[in-house]
């Protein structure tokens, strides 16, 4: 089956929050929305046979997760990341986010630290303060626009803070990096010493580029596993984040009933029909769409690459390894964190996620999404060369 991507989708009316809340959100009219993490593309055509199939069943009562949905996702682990999962470790949760929360809440204690490593993804922040835990930085460094772990300073944090968890995010949301095995298995020597459980947001795992390999955490040895929760979905992968899913691989039986508990409690283990549908669909059969849909994007990230060496030199990014975000560096336009989100909705009408929201450590980048048809990429470019010309015009630069 062939894919085209180049299209743009109407999203008029459909409650889209790229593309019909930007205006609302950043109090600004006439952007172009390359902020929230979904895709511009309609899904897999096997999913989208699947949910009509489903609709014309017209019946959309309380829904359980029937067995074949972990066989779905075990055969998709094993296809995709030669990850043998017996099915029994499998559970789930409404969404990732949803899971972090519940991790942190399960296995650690009020007061306890847990260490994240930004510029991260901002619910990492706000599931450990929310939860009256104690968060706990160790900074990624970054030379060239490229980062890696600071392992020296990540010891000295785990020796001194005593934290109980570290919330990794593998593949990185926002920098791209996919972190190659030895990384994985310096990272996984330190959290072993110090008895650190590790939770590992892996929701972009099946979006990595050619010549980059994603580990899945627990997948490094048998001595890691009873350490290790994996949150994984099919929301970023398939484009489905509306759906609400995601599967959980907790290999610890006792780390598992405490999960599968919490949410008990909590009133969220009933699935929704149609996210089901969806993603036993995407799971058993969307290989060659994901498979297209990364070779686009790939190509997006390379049009942008030497568009922007041509037309806006100063602004640098390391080319992603994985998902389809980039994160560029604005610094040498010499504005407060500030002054470029104002700069980016106000004069280049571009909606972006300021850099600072990831951490203090991301002031003067901006996150980028290029999982859109080239014409957007296209646009976005444009935008943005016009508004840097416009300023280094007004100054006389």
């Amino acid at each position: 089956m062939e894919y085209s991507f180049d299209n743009r989708v109407d999203m008029t009316g459909t409650g889209s929050a790229k593309w019909e809340m930007a205006d609302q959100v950043f109090e600004a009219e006439g952007l172009l929305p390359m902020w929230v993490a979904d895709m511009d593309f309609r899904g897999p055509d096997p999913v989208i046979r699947a949910l009509k199939e489903r609709a014309e069943n017209g019946v959309f009562g309380y829904t359980f997760r029937p067995g074949y949905m972990a066989e779905a996702v075990a055969g998709w682990l094993k296809r995709r990341h030669r990850w043998t999962v017996p099915e029994n470790w499998i559970t789930f949760s409404p969404g990732v986010v949803a899971a972090l929360r519940t991790c942190v809440a399960c296995y650690t204690a009020p007061g306890d630290g847990v260490i994240v490593q930004p510029p991260v993804y901002p619910p990492f922040f706000s599931v450990v303060k929310e939860a009256g835990r104690e968060l706990v930085l160790n900074p990624l460094q970054e030379a060239d626009g490229r980062y890696r772990m600071d392992f020296d300073d990540l010891r000295l944090k785990a020796r001194d803070s005593g934290a109980k968890m570290l919330i990794l995010c593998s593949p990185h949301n926002p920098i791209g990096r996919v972190w190659t095995r030895e990384e994985l298995e310096t990272l996984a020597s330190i959290c072993t010493e110090y008895d650190i459980t590790v939770v590992s947001d892996e929701i972009h795992a099946d979006l990595v580029f050619q010549s980059h390999v994603h580990t899945p955490f627990a997948a490094l040895s048998p001595e890691l596993e009873a350490r290790t929760i994996v949150c994984m979905a099919p929301s970023k992968t398939f484009n489905m984040a509306g759906l609400h899913s995601s599967f959980i691989i907790i290999p610890d039986e006792a780390k598992r009933d405490k999960f599968d508990t919490h949410l008990k409690e909590a009133h969220l283990t009933m699935m929704n029909p149609f996210s089901l549908t969806a993603a036993n669909a995407a799971y058993r059969y969307g290989d060659e769409w994901l498979d297209s849909v990364l070779a686009y994007i790939e190509a997006n990230i390379d049009y942008f690459s030497v568009e922007m060496a041509a037309r806006l030199p100063e602004l640098r990014f390391a080319k992603p390894e994985g998902t389809y975000m980039v994160w560029l560096d604005c610094r040498p336009l010499g504005m407060t964190p500030d002054e470029l989100k104002s700069f980016m909705l106000r004069e280049a009408k571009i909606a972006i996620n300021d850099g600072s929201s990831f951490g203090e450590e991301g002031a003067g980048f901006i996150r980028v999404n290029l999982a859109a048809p080239r014409s957007v990429v296209e646009e976005g470019i444009s935008r943005l060369e016009a508004a840097v010309k416009a300023r280094k015009a007004g100054s006389g630069q």
